[in-house]
């Protein structure tokens, strides 16, 4: 038996996907016409033995995430729960926290799942290792080039066995081209060296307390565990963590551009896992090139040009001429005739104005290097808003004939000229 925990954080965190996050938390932002963490959810359930997923965050359980939860629940035929922690805990703390709600039943190992990532999951391939050198932990790691691979924490193996002897998060030089890809097999033991982490931090309090240092600042308290700096460092070499290593899909989610590349990894996967969720062009309706979701609900003209990346939510409309690509367009929108958006996200309900052009610029990997991972994106340099794609927030308008390039619009906004670089408040 088998159990899946899906770690999905808070408010707090996903401050870069900001103004999108405004709208709807984070792990629910459609990515390739689904939400983020439907695509783990789907993963986990492809595992025989799988009897329940569990989700731990901080969110506070409003209609958007139960009623996600009630549909996920029905479509995979699974119990799938929220568990909320009482305050952040960190990547571990929440483990340790519910760990009586994890170990009910008695499950074999669990997996653990960091919602802001994307990857094709070879959860079944993890397992198998697993099973044939059975440890406390197993990491899912994959290659980036040197420079890249310090955003990352990074893992130093054994050739031969994959036995993790180093691992350090986001180093300040190199130290491996593996990394960590936030996707975990771990045995019921695995929670063995989370407890002595509490204990420990407990009892750095009680000498806190002592010394008259209880402060909110220095202390973020004992229940907070980091499971890379707290557990994965501490453990290194001591044979009791592994890595398998994968050249499948992956990408961090931290950011709207890396959403969108995101979009793209999923709309190429569907061609295998889901080929009934990419359109296909047919007489009479609208122009598709490569990999296109549009939902049932939305309406599109037969004129409109569409993709490659392309991802059209419920309930939007697409009028004549209008030419879309690599972008994502969210429930309810409207892109009126003869538009032309590339590279950005159109946020709930937004209108764009007819001939209008809204551009953003990628920030994708290097194609030349198979090793290259998105950049960790910062918004400005120099004092100066750094070329990204175009977001505009819930409710935008966008007049006819204007040119949003390179540009952030904060909901509910009524544009009545061009901007270009700028984040318009």
């Amino acid at each position: 038996m088998l159990k899946a925990v899906i770690l999905i954080g808070g408010p707090q965190k996903g401050t870069r996907f900001r103004p999108l996050s405004f709208e709807v938390p984070k792990p629910l932002f459609p990515v390739a016409g689904v939400p983020m963490i439907q695509h783990h959810i789907e993963a986990c359930a492809q595992v025989p033995g799988m009897q329940e997923i569990l989700l731990i965050g901080f969110y506070q359980p409003d209609e958007p995430l139960t009623q996600f939860l009630e549909t996920a629940q029905q479509e995979f035929n699974l119990p799938i729960r929220y568990l909320q922690e009482f305050a952040p805990l960190g990547t571990g703390g929440g483990l340790y926290h519910f760990r009586d709600q994890i170990l009910a039943g008695g499950p074999e190992a669990f997996f653990v799942l960091n919602a802001d990532v994307c990857s094709d999951f070879p959860l079944n391939a993890m397992l198998d290792a697993h099973r044939c050198q059975r440890h406390p932990f197993l990491l899912l790691g994959t290659t980036a080039n040197r420079t890249q691979s310090l955003n990352y924490g990074c893992i130093v193996e054994n050739p031969q066995t994959h036995e993790v002897l180093h691992y350090v998060e986001k180093p300040s030089t190199f130290i491996s081209d593996i990394i960590n890809c936030g996707i975990y097999l771990f045995s019921p033991e695995a929670l063995k060296p989370l407890r002595d982490v509490f204990q420990r931090n407990q009892q750095d309090r009680q000498l806190c307390l002592a010394l008259g240092e209880d402060s909110p600042g220095l202390w973020p308290g004992a229940g907070t565990i980091r499971l890379e700096q707290d557990v994965f460092s501490a453990l290194a070499g001591q044979g009791q963590i592994y890595v398998y290593l994968t050249d499948g899909i992956w990408s961090q989610i931290k950011s709207a551009g890396s959403a969108l590349y995101a979009s793209r990894l999923y709309l190429g996967r569907y061609e295998f896992t889901h080929p009934e969720r990419l359109a296909k062009h047919t007489p009479g309706g609208p122009q598709i090139r490569g990999n296109v979701y549009i939902h049932p609900t939305a309406k599109v003209a037969p004129s409109a040009v569409l993709g490659p990346n392309v991802s059209i939510g419920k309930g939007v409309t697409v009028g004549e001429g209008v030419r879309l690509r690599e972008s994502i367009v969210l429930h309810g929108a409207t892109i009126q005739e003869h538009t032309c958006v590339l590279h950005s996200i159109v946020g709930w309900g937004s209108t764009v104005g007819r001939w209008a052009r809204v551009e953003g610029t990628p920030n994708d990997p290097n194609p030349n290097d198979p090793r290259a991972r998105m950049d960790s994106e910062s918004l400005f340099k120099d004092g100066k808003l750094l070329p990204a794609i175009t977001i505009l927030g819930c409710r935008v308008r966008i007049p006819a004939e204007v040119l949003i390039l390179n540009s952030i619009v904060l909901p509910h906004k009524e544009l009545s000229r061009s901007f270009t670089n700028q984040i318009i408040l």
